[in-house]
């Protein structure tokens, strides 16, 4: 067990953990029964060299369970037997005990797309030392556009591919880029840093590379990074600000419903985490030397924080491949192999997002600052905003991604939107079966009713083209020369009121329906007096023919037909009344 003195300048072994000395400051992950102390300044000397050590040992190990494995499958009347398919479940077990520090592949060959299987083919498309930018092709372009969507992966000890539920589910109605962030253990150190700022900018420049009116979707770590890169481009008017951004449980406000995770982050100075969680990388790889935040501390701490739960995993994997039963186990394996593919942080950005994020809580508070400028969100205004929260989230809690709504205060309302799940958790939110029934629904519909079309959608859609007028210093009679004839069945319409009203008023003018004769007859008049408008009119065409058919069907209305037959006496005779007479005086 090792541990630290709080005045100890030196790296020193002390007595295990029940015996030690009240003046001994131990550093510990605990759950339930389970401490794992970390040494201050042991960890910079010896932690990650004695890690790849470890890992190396146990590689032919785990190379002879697979191929144990292997064997049993050529031999299946040894391997269906129960003392079979237990070796089976014990050397798969083996296999797992390790970690992958190389990416998996993605594994979506194909998507349905318009209801038919459509290939997916895997191009980079830009990046740098640190990251990629992934687009996933479709091989047979959809008929119908589809909405670019940027997936912005965390860079949290595991790659992009955690990811890979949330990508597949999203490729079927829209054009899908990913973030694929290189392991730092593989990057030279001539390359340079990579902190905040850098992340920060890569998102930028990867937005950027996908063109305008794309849209954002950060999950988790990233959204802190996605909300700064935003609003700097609102701030700048980048011709490539995103249409909408969705922002999926993320630590945008740790200040709100803490959790076990933001409590750690803040119970010890920004000088801890440096000098007991950061080390350098072994000679022999890429970036031998570089100032790391290891993949397999962040690993632990995840696993530490719900043992049991990954214990109960473990037992339930062996059990049902040792009796048989190999759909759950292989689930579980599946998810293993994911999880257990871990990648490095750098230093810089490791200690620069605690510091920033969870103990300064700089973006809240309106004091984070990407390359010396200022972060304001309220410089937001053309952007779409979504937030999605689990209820059962234990890493990053109910409301502190809802926080994005109130820094964007300067969005309108109808461009925001807030939707908290039940019954899941940080992972449920982003993949599962209620993420694809009830999440993804809503990020696909802000994504489409955000999305900037000059068409209409449908198979026969057209540009809808601006009516073209003459310049401001034409006069009024070269604009009504130019307008179409609607404008004189305008003015004859006009005309009609005018001498219906007149008729009406006037007592002398004789009967109703005189007067809708006159008008009617002027309306002809005028009808027929009025030029063709059109310019370059076809030989043979009457003039006014358009509009003397909108004013006869104005004269022979129902209702004016009525007016004329009862101004012509066809209206029902009254009955002759005879007066009555007066009873005579009694």
């Amino acid at each position: 067990m090792l541990c630290q003195r709080t005045s100890d300048a030196h790296a020193q072994f002390s007595l295990p953990l029940g015996l030690a000395s009240p003046d001994w400051h131990m550093t510990c992950l605990y759950s339930g029964s389970f401490p794992f102390c970390i040494r201050a300044k042991v960890m910079n000397l010896f932690a990650y060299p004695t890690y790849q050590a470890f890992a190396d040992m146990m590689l032919p190990m785990r190379h002879g369970a697979a191929l144990v494995n292997h064997s049993l499958d050529a031999w299946p009347a040894f391997g269906d037997t129960p003392h079979g398919r237990s070796l089976r479940a014990a050397c798969e077990l083996m296999t797992l005990a390790g970690l992958t520090p190389v990416r998996p592949p993605f594994g979506i060959d194909s998507v349905v797309t318009e209801g038919k299987p459509v290939a997916i083919v895997e191009e980079v498309v830009g990046g740098t030392p640190f990251g990629s930018l992934l687009h996933f092709r479709k091989a047979t372009p959809p008929t119908v556009a589809q909405p670019r969507v940027l997936v912005i992966a965390p860079m949290s000890g595991h790659f992009a591919t955690l990811l890979r539920g949330t990508v597949r589910t999203m490729l079927a109605e829209h054009d899908v880029y990913i973030t694929d962030w290189h392991n730092p253990r593989d990057v030279p150190l001539s390359q340079g840093r990579f902190g905040f700022d850098e992340y920060v900018q890569h998102v930028i420049d990867f937005t950027a590379t996908i063109g305008p009116g794309a849209h954002l979707l950060a999950v988790c770590q990233p959204t802190v990074a996605a909300l700064a890169a935003v609003s700097l481009m609102a701030a700048d008017d980048h011709p490539a600000q995103p249409a909408s951004m969705t922002l999926m449980a993320g630590p945008l406000d740790t200040r709100i419903n803490p959790t076990r995770v933001n409590e750690l982050a803040k119970s010890k100075p920004i000088e801890w985490f440096e000098k007991n969680l950061i080390s350098a990388v072994p000679v022999g790889f890429a970036g031998a030397h570089r100032r790391v935040y290891p993949g397999f501390v962040q690993l632990t701490a995840f696993m530490a924080m719900n043992l049991q739960r990954h214990v109960d995993s473990f037992e339930t994997m062996y059990f049902e491949r040792a009796k048989g039963d190999p759909a759950k186990a292989d689930t579980i394996h599946t998810f293993y192999e994911e999880y257990f593919a871990t990648m490095d942080l750098t230093a810089d950005f490791y200690l620069e997002t605690v510091e920033t994020v969870f103990q300064q809580h700089a973006l809240p508070l309106h004091a984070l600052r990407v390359g010396g400028r200022l972060v304001q969100p309220s410089k937001i205004r053309r952007t779409a905003l979504l937030t999605v929260e689990g209820e059962k989230d234990d890493i990053c809690a109910v409301g502190q991604t809802l926080a994005a709504q109130d820094m964007c205060d300067k969005l309108r309302p109808y461009l925001k939107t807030h939707h908290v799940q039940t019954g899941v958790g940080h992972y449920g939110v982003f993949n599962g079966r209620r993420w694809e029934r009830q999440i993804y629904p809503r990020v696909r519909a802000v994504i489409y009713d955000n999305e900037p079309r000059a068409v209409l959608v449908g198979a026969k859609a057209r540009t809808i083209q601006p009516v073209q007028l003459p310049m401001a210093a034409a006069s009024a009679a070269e604009v009504t020369a130019a307008a179409p004839a609607m404008a004189a069945v305008v003015e004859a319409e006009v005309s009609v009121v005018e001498e219906v009203a007149e008729a009406e008023a006037g007592a002398s003018s004789g009967s109703k329906a005189d007067a809708e004769a006159r008008v009617g007859s002027k309306a002809d008049s005028n009808a027929e007096a009025k030029p063709d408008s059109k310019a370059g009119s076809k030989p043979g065409s009457k003039p006014g023919a358009k509009v003397e058919a909108e004013v006869t069907a104005r004269k022979v209305s129902p209702r004016k037909r009525a007016s004329a037959a009862r101004s012509n006496g066809a209206a029902k005779p009254q009955a002759s009344r005879t007066p009555r007479r007066r009873p005579p005086a009694a």
